[in-house]
């Protein structure tokens, strides 16, 4: 049975009480935060036990929880954990010139170690570079826009979407070779304008103190990123079967990459000196409160996804018909702006899947004769990320980590606004140069 619209209330109030509540009820929500998110989550269970019965309230729970929010946070888990274990002092950062070279630098290491690893690694000496200015949250901002989200369209290791399309069959250089202009387009004005930006607000604070020589610490952890790179692209090569867990499948690759993860987790942990932990500042609270949030969304958001994947048969079917011409023939620019302005509010990795099952299924036609129309969704999937905190995983770790070093981050709908005002612009560019 498709669920109707109604069903999706428990994940609109779930992204409106992350939206309103730091605003209107910041230290109920610091507090409270959990029995909010449960509140929701239990609407929706409720909902569903009175409606299909026990069994189907737990299988959705469980379901949700097993193959899609495990194998999420442990991964989120061991990239916060390896890059909170590297410590890179000295350097130019700190300075309008060396703030621009590192976004830089994170926007082409994204597309080789993901964009959660990447700023894992990254945010901390960015952060810690900048730790005498006024103004800072115009760094996180920008850092989220370009590191964690523009820079993972080069490979399926960059972002989770083109993952899936790998899975799908779409050949591993695809990305490299259709998305790295399109990432350009969009990074490189991004990078420009941030330089700006940073040096007129550089020139109203206190100078930098004199620079230091470079300096990595913790270097045991870049190899245990690493290993969570190979694991998570391993996932797509080794498939050696399923088994049920209280009656809800699992391949296999995925319960051992889980398995390596906590490995990752335990070892960085045991390795890592302790003051290298202290010099990044680094606390387990983001991990807990993301965990929390998006164990409430992974639930709340499965109707929302089982609606969209009804596709014509669906609630959604008059937004998706837009994005068939009149001929039958898919239009890659409604592909583009829908598939991004849904991934922005939803998980960008289903998205991605409708819409590359809605416009034919076959990896061989869209990598191909279609690869306009699996350009368009593979874009709007990653490059929409950036929209909202909630439009990909590391968006909010990434506010977490900076509010814990006393950075006053935007809220929900400030953020969504000056990434607005910043991407809107790409995105008509993008429009104009690639889908006509």
């Amino acid at each position: 049975m498709i669920p109707g619209l109604s069903w999706g209330i428990p994940f609109a109030g779930v992204l409106l009480s992350v939206a309103l509540f730091p605003l209107v009820a910041p230290r109920l929500w610091h507090r409270r935060m959990g029995v909010i998110l449960a509140g929701w989550t239990l609407i929706l269970v409720a909902s569903e036990v009175v409606f299909a019965g026990f069994p189907a309230g737990f299988h959705l729970v469980w379901h949700a929880f097993l193959v899609e929010y495990l194998p999420f946070v442990v991964l989120l888990l061991a990239l916060f954990t390896a890059g909170g274990g590297i410590l890179l002092e000295g350097g130019p950062w700190g300075r309008p010139g060396g703030n621009t070279l590192l976004l830089a630098i994170g926007v082409a290491l994204a597309g080789v170690m993901g964009t959660t690893g990447v700023s894992m690694v990254l945010i901390h000496p960015l952060l810690r570079a900048n730790a005498h200015r006024r103004r800072r949250a115009h760094l996180v901002v920008f850092f989220i826009i370009l590191v964690a989200n523009a820079g993972g369209a080069t490979t399926p290791l960059g972002d989770p979407p083109l993952y899936l399309g790998f899975l799908q069959g779409i050949p591993f250089t695809w990305p490299l070779r259709h998305l790295s202009v399109p990432m350009l387009t969009l990074a490189l004005p991004l990078l420009a304008a941030f330089w700006l930006v940073d040096r007129h607000l550089a020139a109203r604070d206190n100078p930098p103190g004199p620079r230091k020589p470079l300096r990595l610490r913790g270097e045991i952890n870049i190899l245990l990123v690493g290993v969570v790179v190979a694991a998570v692209l391993a996932q797509g090569v080794w498939a050696p079967g399923e088994v049920a867990l209280l009656g809800v499948p699992i391949g296999i690759e995925r319960l051992v990459a889980i398995g390596v993860m906590l490995a990752v987790v335990a070892a960085s942990l045991a390795l890592t000196p302790r003051a290298v932990r202290e010099g990044n500042l680094f606390t387990w609270e983001p991990m807990a409160e993301v965990g929390k949030l998006f164990a409430a969304i992974f639930i709340t958001i499965t109707p929302v996804l089982a609606m969209l994947a009804a596709g014509f048969d669906g609630p959604f079917a008059p937004l998706l018909r837009l994005v068939t011409r009149a001929d039958g023939s898919p239009e890659p620019l409604a592909y583009f702006w829908l598939t991004g302005l849904l991934s922005a509010f939803l998980d960008n990795a289903p998205t991605y899947l409708v819409f590359f099952r809605m416009a034919g299924d076959d990896p061989a036609v869209l990598a191909g004769t279609l690869a306009d129309t699996l350009l368009a969704i593979s874009a709007g999937a990653v490059f929409f990320g950036a929209l909202t905190y909630v439009g990909n995983a590391p968006n909010l770790m990434l506010r977490s980590i900076a509010a814990h070093r006393g950075i006053r981050m935007p809220g929900f709908f400030g953020y969504m606004g000056w990434a607005c005002l910043l991407l809107l612009p790409g995105f008509l560019l993008l429009s104009i140069l690639f889908f006509p």
